[in-house]
């Protein structure tokens, strides 16, 4: 029994794509259920009058909590479609798999389902914004909008359309963040989900984690990676520029694999190694932890690498003729996506990838043995740490970070 929560940011996308449902993957034993789940201002707009409605003092968790609604419908009525509730899988990607990590850390998940999939989007991100923080985000969209000060604001803005909403959200000022993220509102989410995971009090549930090879690019100078590199490592700066090839005025260095050094960083920056983090974390709460790196690039797309979301068509076994994700698939992707297909459903059944006839996926452990889905479409296990010492540099950066001693 598979949940997907699928990926856009939480301000777009549904799980009415055919990506999702016209696949493959749900010919391998499973019961797939895809979710659709509030969005953007719908889904995450905060403000002080929606808290005082609430009988919990909280508000702007709307997405997540659609999620949970799914999860309980999962538990009510899945055995009816031949589901077993007692064995349920959360998965998703970006978005959706942020989403999943945080829904682990969410005591009104708690037993609704039993384990994860991460792909491309770790729960660590240090700067979650607090409940407080969110309203106040959310009283300037009422002001964007007209809205009346003070009281009325809100039942101003539910007279609004759907289109004048996203227009108001379009035109927000690029400085500050979009009314489109989780907050801290103690009552879905009681406490910074990287805190929950660093401190053990995560689900202790097997994990299954992993990411592409390039995920998104960066298009910026070196000095501009360099000033991003800086801001974000505080007084560890100098081991980072050292580690990318920027110190001392260096230009980076580029790797066959990874890119850039503007992709390199991003990538370890925002996926690779806080994904790194959340295996070790899981694995350290004893359960069962899988990492990989997706390193298959679409298609006639060799050039940019296995970028953010090239991993889909292999998860669902569906192989796009339009958009960025299409290609001309053969044989070796079709190969591909059966086996990836059936290692995430022999997860889903037993939490362990592991099955008659596919190549050994050794558990993460103390050895952090991790396998890399590769070009030419094998499996190759590895030991030791994927990018270990990048990834120790990026846990003390996070460590620093939680700490507020940047």
């Amino acid at each position: 029994m598979m949940v997907w929560l699928h990926g856009g940011a939480n301000e777009g996308g549904t799980a009415s794509s055919p990506l999702y449902k016209d696949g493959t993957l749900v010919q391998h034993g499973i019961v797939l259920v895809t979710v659709n789940y509030r969005l953007g201002v719908f889904g995450y707009l905060a403000h002080p009058e929606l808290t005082r409605e609430s009988a919990h003092k909280a508000s702007g968790n709307y997405g997540l909590m659609d999620q949970i609604a799914a999860l309980h419908w999962v538990q009510d009525n899945i055995a009816k479609f031949g589901g077993d509730p007692a064995n349920v899988t959360v998965f998703g990607q970006s978005a959706g798999a942020q989403d999943t990590s945080y829904l682990m850390t969410s005591p009104l998940a708690k037993g609704l389902f039993h384990k994860a999939i991460v792909e491309s989007g770790a729960g660590l991100n240090p700067n979650v914004p607090s409940l407080a923080a969110s309203e106040q985000r959310g009283e300037k969209l009422a002001t964007l909008l007209k809205a009346p000060p003070g009281d009325g604001a809100i039942k101003y803005l539910r007279q609004l359309t759907t289109g004048e909403l996203l227009k108001a959200v379009e035109n927000h000022d690029p400085k500050e963040p979009a009314a489109a993220e989780p907050n801290i509102d103690g009552w879905v989410l009681p406490c910074l989900p990287a805190g929950a995971f660093g401190s053990g009090q995560q689900m202790a549930i097997p994990l299954l984690i992993g990411w592409t090879a390039r995920e998104f690019g960066m298009s910026g100078s070196v000095d501009e990676v360099r000033k991003m590199i800086e801001n974000v490592t505080g007084k560890l700066s100098p081991q980072a520029l050292a580690l990318y090839g920027l110190a001392d005025g260096g230009q980076g260095t580029t790797d066959p694999l990874y890119g850039s050094v503007g992709n390199q960083w991003l990538a370890d920056f925002i996926f690779r190694c806080p994904a790194t983090t959340q295996a070790l974390w899981q694995n350290a709460v004893r359960q069962p932890t899988y990492e990989y790196q997706f390193e298959h690039a679409i298609p006639g797309q060799e050039a940019e690498g296995a970028v953010h979301s090239a991993d889909l068509p292999y998860v669902f076994g569906y192989y796009p003729k339009h958009g960025n994700i299409s290609g001309p698939f053969s044989e070796v992707d079709f190969k591909l996506a059966d086996l990836i297909e059936n290692y995430w459903t022999n997860f889903a059944k037993r939490s362990n990838p592991n099955g008659e006839g596919l190549p050994n996926w050794p558990e993460y452990d103390g050895s952090q043995a991790y396998i890399e889905f590769t070009q030419d479409g094998h499996v190759v296990a590895q030991s030791g740490g994927l990018r270990r010492t990048q990834c120790d540099l990026h846990r003390e950066v996070l460590k620093q970070r939680l700490s507020g001693k940047e």
